[in-house]
């Protein structure tokens, strides 16, 4: 009797250590709200700024804006038309550039941004990311005025004591030499 009670203790004991691991579930789980409210907040940030420049645009008939795959507007003041080089990937350019806000005051002048070198998408400057890629649409002597949407600019954090957060600028980029890169 007592050995066929430590043959059932025996044979239950290996059947319930048999069973597989469980996960562990966590304690609070968190639905990932916080995410979907950015998002919702973020394209409706988009938007007013999107109506601030197309008001702009509509209201100034005598200039032909153009818009960019990146996702801001432009208009030349000096255009080439007969060169043809824009700078790409590598090539190096020195340029100056003034920023404003979208009813003409003064953020950032020509004289506070000094001239500016850089190399096209290698160089780790402090560039916003609309002079960028504005850069790359420009030729040698152009001077284009870009309408940027607050992301393309200077977004959440704006400029301590100039500009605030979340603001569309205005920036007037002059090219002034490109030096194309050899592969």
């Amino acid at each position: 009797m007592i050995r066929n009670l430590l043959y059932l203790c025996t044979l239950s004991l290996l059947l319930g250590s048999c069973k597989s691991p469980e996960a562990r579930r966590p304690i609070q789980s968190k639905s990932g709200s916080f995410i979907q409210e950015s998002v919702v907040r973020n394209k409706k940030i988009l938007e007013e700024d999107q109506q601030q420049i197309k008001q702009l645009m509509a209201s100034d008939s005598s200039k032909q804006y153009y818009a960019s795959e990146s996702g801001f507007w432009y208009y030349y003041q000096v255009k080439d038309t007969v060169s043809g080089l824009r700078p790409k990937l590598g090539d190096a350019v020195s340029f100056t550039y003034l920023v404003e806000t979208l009813n003409g005051n003064t953020v950032l002048s020509e004289e506070e941004n000094g001239l500016q070198y850089y190399k096209i998408d290698q160089t780790n400057q402090e560039l916003i990311s609309g002079i960028r890629d504005g850069l790359k649409l420009m030729q040698v002597g152009e001077q284009v005025t870009f309408l940027f949407p607050s992301y393309k600019a200077y977004g959440y954090y704006g400029i301590d004591d100039k500009l605030g957060t979340n603001i569309p600028v205005r920036c007037t980029v002059n090219l002034l030499s490109l030096n194309i890169q050899e592969n």
